[in-house]
């Protein structure tokens, strides 16, 4: 099972928008050969097996994924596809469940940083003219 290209599919069609994953792919023969490594000196050695792809917004893979190969990757992309894959996705509609959820904001000043004495002890570089 190829892990990246389900995760990059993911990604498009949650955020509705075209996803390039660049993995690259490295062999032996692309390190320094002062390079100490596990590996053997085999130039040919495959180091990191690559996997880039393209995958736009609806769930399609126009290029890729690439295995094991260094070649450029290229596909023809449609922009139409964003607002397409945007007629699909309802925000607010179904998904919205106001007798369920909730947001409430609290905008009365805080203090960003709580320092509880009883769990946490003193805190350390600070004074206590400085603590709240």
């Amino acid at each position: 099972m190829l892990v990246a290209l389900p995760a990059m599919r993911h990604v498009a069609l949650e955020g509705r928008c075209f996803v390039l994953s660049a993995c690259q792919y490295l062999t032996r023969a692309a390190c320094p050969t002062d390079y100490v490594s596990e590996y053997a000196g085999d130039p040919g050695t495959v180091l990191i097996r690559g996997g880039r792809c393209l995958v736009g917004p609806l769930g399609q893979v126009p290029a890729g994924p690439a295995f094991g190969t260094d070649d450029v990757l290229t596909a023809g992309l449609d922009p139409d596809d964003i607002s397409r894959a945007r007629f699909g996705f309802d925000p607010v509609g179904h998904h919205a469940r106001p007798d369920v959820f909730q947001l409430r904001v609290n905008t009365t000043p805080r203090a960003a940083v709580d320092y509880d004495e009883q769990v946490s002890g003193a805190s350390p570089g600070r004074d206590e003219a400085d603590r709240p």
